[in-house]
């Protein structure tokens, strides 16, 4: 082994042995006891794929949360990097608001998720919040508790996850300090209005970071479990009810840890295929031909 092999070794050595013993075996871990009965008090006896069946052809409670998780994922890949997108593009253009609006769009990530959900819990509060006795002033009336009705509850938390499209902002922007100048004035130089440069020039420069940030949004909705918690907690039923909710209640409610880690593999398989879909669709780390 050559002295630049050694040490290319020795420096990804700390993070590879990180993977492994964090990640890796508690993967294969999750996938072994997957096929298992195990419930609390007793040991983990091999059951083969009932835990796969059971979910797909009995636990309707299941299918709709695959049905909740999909749309929400679809939401975070559109609307969330949508608005993030948007904000950056507006705040490129470096007017007297652009650092104040920076700090303000950054607040809801610089606060934990918790806090968050419940802030959103006292501002729709049906009795003393300020969004309905805002409505009710505009003359609305009988307005509904927007987290335990079941025709709001799952309005109400997506509307509980677009504060955190800023980190998307921020990242947009971070690469569009890296666009060469000169390609912006060649095209102004040409007649190019700033909506053609926008769309015809920033946008398409801008597609490795827009996938990226949307990978981040989609699988950010395989971890989100916190906010619901504090707001809805899977309800009314199951309208508001996600993969990681479900498997909180399997494993800590139900205590059906088997049952809870096949539906941890779901959701790692999930998350691969989301990943892999956005790449194809952004070519992300490919360059144009």
């Amino acid at each position: 082994m050559t002295k630049k092999k050694r040490w290319i070794v020795i420096f990804l050595a700390p993070g590879l042995l990180l993977f492994v013993f964090v990640f890796l075996i508690s993967i294969v871990q999750l996938g072994i006891t997957s096929f298992t009965d195990w419930t609390i008090g007793t040991s983990p006896t091999f059951a083969g794929l009932k835990n796969y069946i059971y979910l797909f052809t009995e636990d309707e409670d299941f299918r709709k949360v695959i049905v909740n998780t999909i749309i929400w994922i679809v939401l975070q890949s559109t609307i969330h990097v949508c608005i993030g997108t948007t904000l950056a593009l507006i705040l490129r253009r470096k007017k007297w608001y652009t650092n104040l609006m920076r700090g303000v769009f950054m607040i809801p990530n610089i606060i934990s998720s918790a806090a968050i959900g419940m802030l959103f819990v006292m501002l729709l509060n049906p009795s003393f919040g300020i969004v309905n006795k805002g409505l009710e002033a505009l003359g609305f009336l009988n307005l509904p508790n927007w987290f335990s009705n079941s025709s709001t509850a799952f309005f109400a938390v997506t509307i509980t996850w677009l504060p955190f499209a800023a980190t998307v902002t921020i990242l947009v922007m971070a690469e569009m300090t890296s666009l060469d100048v000169s390609i912006l004035e060649a095209a102004k130089v040409d007649g190019a209005t700033e909506f053609q440069t926008t769309i015809r020039i920033i946008l398409p420069l801008m597609k490795n970071i827009i996938g990226t940030t949307t990978v981040l949004g989609a699988t950010s909705m395989l971890q989100k479990l916190d906010i619901l918690m504090m707001t809805t907690k899977g309800g009314p039923g199951d309208v508001t009810l996600n993969l990681p909710y479900f498997v909180y209640n399997t494993a800590f409610s139900a205590k059906q840890f088997g049952l809870a880690n096949s539906v941890g593999v779901l959701m790692i398989i999930m998350g691969l295929i989301v990943v892999g879909i956005i790449n194809r669709i952004y070519r992300v780390g490919k360059q144009d031909d």
